[in-house]
Order: structure tokens, then C-alpha cells, then sequence
């Protein structure tokens, strides 16, 4: 089944020339709900890979930053998060192909479905016109979110939060460790893990002093 003239339109704008492949870029737009042979995991798959290199490079290109915080802003910018804002902008929701079950429970905004599908026409995007073309798109489509400075001067507990998410991991699990002194010199030790990546543990005055201490070490020593 052939895409709609008005979809084959919005690709061919997005990709800056007429699509070459109709049954790829297909692919990219099609939710598994559909259950067609060939939906836009693995595209995604790509995709992501792709994003990841040209905003690295973009990063590096234009600051001076250490690696950590390179990585932080990085993580924001290629997060399901922001790629679903990318593809909002975009107008992507409209031209998705999803089941009737996946769209009735709201899966044409949902930022999960959105941030893959972005992520799949990026791949599109690779595979039909190549890499400069990608890097092109990705400059440009990214230009709001990366002037915006997302990822930039983040606090600790969010940007560990972001970091997870961006490099889909389960979320960051705090546990208090222990809380020694009297009420009004009190020391907490809390303990931040993200599974199948490591643990911290910090100390502070208050619980959540605690916390932010040990977000800020486990992104020093992981991301």
C-alpha cells in the first residue's frame, strides 16, 4: 500500500529532496499495532545510533566542555523526550501509521511512540540519501532544542533522571542508607543504583541534600 500524496509530501520536505524509497520511508511511519510484516523498530535502531554521532559531534564542534558535560547535554538532546518535541514541531504525529487500539489510547502523542518514530526516519533518512544528508536534517530540526540549551546546567537529580531515560535504563533508585547524629546535627547517607550500571553513596544534612550529593557522584563516576 502506497503512502498518501500528502505523506509522500511531508517526507520529501523533511528529507530536502523526493524519497527514493517509498516502502522504507513506510516502514519508518508504522507503529507494530499495525501487525505488518516490517514496523519502525529497526529503523529506530539506526536512527539512533545516527543522532547520537551527529550531536556528539555538534557538541564537540562548539564547546569546550569536559566530557561529563558533554555527556549530560548529549543525553538530553537524543532523549524520547525531546525527539518526541522535535517530531511535534515537525508535524510527524499526522502522518504515523498506527492500529486503531494504539490510537485511541492516545499512542499519537505519546512520547515513546513519537521519539522512536523520530528516531526511524532518521534512519530513513540515512539509508535513502546518506549521512551528510542525516547530519543536515538533524542540524536543523535540532537547531531550537540545542540553542535552548537542554541538558545545560541541570540539577543533579534530573540530569541523572535524563541520563537514565536517555540511555534507557531503568530509573535511579534512592534508598537511605543511614541516619547517625541527634535531630538537629543529623548526617543522612543515601545510596542512588541504576541497575545493570553501578551505585553512589553520599552524605549531607538532610535527606535530599543526601540525594542530590549522590546523583552528582554516580554521574561523575558513570556518565
Amino acid at each position: 500500500m502506497a503512502l498518501p500524496p500528502e505523506t509522500l509530501d511531508f517526507l520529501s520536505k523533511l528529507a530536502g529532496a523526493p524519497v527514493r524509497d517509498g516502502k522504507l520511508w513506510r516502514e519508518a511511519l508504522t507503529h507494530g499495532s499495525m501487525g505488518e510484516p516490517r514496523d519502525y523498530q529497526r529503523l529506530e535502531f539506526l536512527g539512533d545510533r545516527v543522532l547520537g554521532l551527529v550531536v556528539a559531534e555538534w557538541l564537540y564542534e562548539n564547546s569546550e566542555a569536559a566530557e561529563g558535560k558533554l555527556s549530560q547535554r548529549l543525553n538530553a538532546l537524543v532523549s524520547r523526550a525531546t525527539c518526541a518535541e522535535v517530531a511535534r514541531t515537525l508535524g510527524v504525529p499526522d502522518h504515523m501509521r498506527l492500529g486503531k487500539q494504539a490510537r485511541d489510547d492516545g499512542g499519537q502523542q505519546s512520547d515513546n511512540i513519537l521519539g522512536d518514530v523520530m528516531e526511524a526516519l532518521i534512519g530513513a533518512l540515512f539509508v535513502d540519501r546518506g549521512f551528510d544528508a542525516a547530519r543536515e536534517f538533524v542540524r536543523n530540526a535540532w537547531a531550537k532544542p540545542f540553542a535552548g540549551g537542554h541538558g545545560r546546567s541541570k540539577h543533579p537529580k534530573a540530569a541523572l533522571q535524563e541520563w537514565a531515560a536517555g540511555n534507557r535504563r531503568k530509573p535511579p533508585e534512592y534508598t537511605l542508607v543511614s541516619r547517625e547524629g541527634p535531630d538537629h546535627a543529623a548526617t543522612f547517607t543515601v545510596r542512588v543504583a541504576v541497575r545493570n550500571v553501578g551505585e553512589a553513596d553520599a552524605k549531607g544534612s538532610s535527606k535530599q541534600e543526601a540525594e542530590t550529593a549522590a546523583a552528582r557522584l554516580f554521574m561523575e563516576r558513570y556518565a
